[in-house]
């Protein structure tokens, strides 16, 4: 089995993006994912970080036991072999030194995913924490006097993001009528003719910001 160093070298991944921050990890990762996926093989590389690296099959040899050399694989099992080297080769290049090290003893893209997880998400209470922090946020979100439409909407929609990151969902009308009813009120006379001209139910805040950035 060869080192987390080794197998960099053997992988040469190019161009990963970076994963680790962990004030965005949520963003970072879902690209992380993304960009994995985009690689050639990339869903062999998913599965190795999802369910872990390939298994040896073993054989008997002399009374003993072991298992098989990589040259006497089958072709799909050397894929999946190279696919494991990839898959943890891009996760490393995706960590900062502090955290790399701190699982530069793995072996495995799964595992090191996995601990780093932990790391930046913390506990499912530190999760309940993110989603409580972001509902509050959506709840007291206002426009700030002197921003244009644009900012404002640029706003709302990393807000909206954020939540959708981490797996939060709300009612289409819920989000359109946040996102009207937050406007300062030089725009309730814009708002109320969007609420009549508008099915709040299947329109998206989007389509409303288009619709209202023609009267700005």
């Amino acid at each position: 089995m060869t080192t987390l160093d080794e197998q960099m070298i053997v992988a040469g991944a190019k161009n990963c993006p970076r994963m680790l921050d962990k004030t965005t990890y949520n963003s970072c990762q879902s690209r992380m994912l993304l960009y994995i996926k985009g690689k050639k093989n990339g869903r062999m590389m998913l599965e190795s970080i999802e369910n872990g690296y390939l298994v040896y099959p073993t054989i008997k040899e002399d009374g003993k036991i072991r298992d098989k050399k990589y040259v006497k694989l089958t072709k799909q099992e050397k894929l999946q072999d190279d696919c494991d080297v990839l898959a943890t080769n891009i996760v490393l290049q995706g960590l900062p030194p502090d955290v790399y090290s701190l699982v530069n003893h793995c072996k495995a893209a799964k595992d090191i995913w996995d601990r780093v997880k932990l790391r930046m998400q913390g506990t499912k209470l530190s999760y309940q924490e993110r989603e409580c922090k972001l509902y509050n946020e959506f709840d007291k979100f206002t426009s700030i006097k002197g921003e244009s439409l644009y900012e404002y909407y640029l706003r709302f929609s990393k807000l909206i993001n954020d939540m959708h990151i981490i797996g939060m969902t709300m009612q289409q009308v819920q989000v359109n009528t946040n996102f009207l009813n937050a406007l300062q009120l030089e725009w309730s006379k814009f708002v109320t003719d969007v609420k009549l001209a508008k099915n709040m139910y299947n329109t998206n805040f989007d389509q409303l910001y288009a619709y209202m950035s023609k009267h700005e």
